[in-house]
């Protein structure tokens, strides 16, 4: 079979799946999944470990590199460690990292690590447990602290803390989080809110665009620009605070949007292909994993989600219109 690299209309090169194993999850952030209402997937409705290698084996094949397992929080699938083993086995993936909330990262870290995985994403709006308490509807801010400092005892490098900014809720620690760089060496990435879901309490007023938080990273100390690394690099515009062991990463998906270069597919973990995070399109492959279908057949599925990437998002920091389906069934 021949490796492809492939294009979308745009002549974006893509080569980055993010790879959603789960739709649960053990906390209920306010901006992703309500504490009430949601439907999760029939455990027969969600890919099985194989159909998904088998979707990553493929996709290596039309050009991606770098797979990043998200979820739901994909550490409450039951046997996710192996899977990451077999998926570290894959010939032609350049880099494998993970997103989690923490919450079981302490237990699992030491696992992790020996299957591979070196760099990892931590989801932390808050550096204060009552306020975590608040926005994740969980008191379990001790047990993502312990999780993010084993990932920086064992070695992870990056170890990335991913903050959602809201006006109103978490603002107030801008400038904790940029002192957090001096420290440590975390990289410290704000995400402006973004509305998706039908009840993610997003509305225009709470929104915080990433040029208000880099003029208040300043009142930290002076912001030098950061190179990217290479061309797997995600969107983040990467600062240093001068002295400090750590960065900052700001991600501008509504005020600055990426687009042009965005090189992202997504597999939902009930087997939808989504070429944009915040277009409604879908390409269902588990019928034809389910029903015998050749590789070819699925190959050509793979190649369609690319082609047909639009070329823009069309959202505004106006809230004009929005994702229905939650964060969480997406895969962030």
């Amino acid at each position: 079979m021949n490796k492809i690299i492939m294009v979308d209309s745009s002549n974006r090169k893509i080569n980055y799946l993010r790879l959603s194993i789960t739709d649960r999850c053990n906390l209920r952030c306010m901006y992703c999944m309500p504490e009430e209402g949601i439907e999760f997937l029939p455990h027969e409705n969600i890919l099985s470990y194989e159909e998904m290698l088998r979707m990553v084996n493929l996709s290596v094949y039309r050009g991606i590199q770098k797979v990043r397992i998200t979820g739901g929080e994909p550490l409450v699938r039951k046997g996710f460690t192996g899977f990451l083993k077999r998926l570290s086995e894959i010939e032609g993936l350049e880099e494998i990292t993970l997103t989690t909330n923490g919450v079981l990262l302490k237990q699992y870290a030491e696992e992790i690590k020996k299957c591979g995985i070196h760099r990892i994403n931590i989801s932390l709006d808050s550096l204060k447990p009552e306020k975590f308490k608040k926005i994740t509807g969980r008191d379990y801010f001790k047990q993502v602290w312990e999780g993010i400092q084993e990932a920086e005892r064992l070695g992870f490098s990056p170890v990335k803390i991913n903050v959602v900014a809201i006006r109103g809720v978490n603002d107030d620690e801008i400038e904790d989080f940029g002192r957090l760089t001096l420290e440590k060496p975390y990289h410290i990435r704000f995400i402006e809110h973004m509305p998706i879901g039908g009840s993610n309490n997003w509305n225009s007023e709470k929104f915080l665009p990433i040029l208000e938080i880099y003029e208040r990273l300043q009142n930290v100390g002076p912001l030098s620009p950061v190179q990217r690394r290479n061309n797997l690099d995600g969107p983040a515009q990467r600062y240093k605070i001068e002295n400090a062991k750590g960065e900052i990463g700001l991600i501008g998906a509504l005020s600055n949007h990426f687009c042009a270069v965005c090189n992202r597919l997504r597999l939902t973990a009930d087997g939808h292909l989504r070429s944009c995070l915040f277009s409604e399109n879908e390409i269902d492959v588990m019928p034809l994993l389910r029903n015998g279908a050749g590789d070819e057949s699925i190959l050509a599925l793979i190649e369609k989600a690319i082609t047909e990437k639009p070329e823009r998002h069309n959202l505004s920091n106006y809230g004009h219109r929005s994702c229905t389906r939650h964060m969480s069934s997406i895969g962030g």
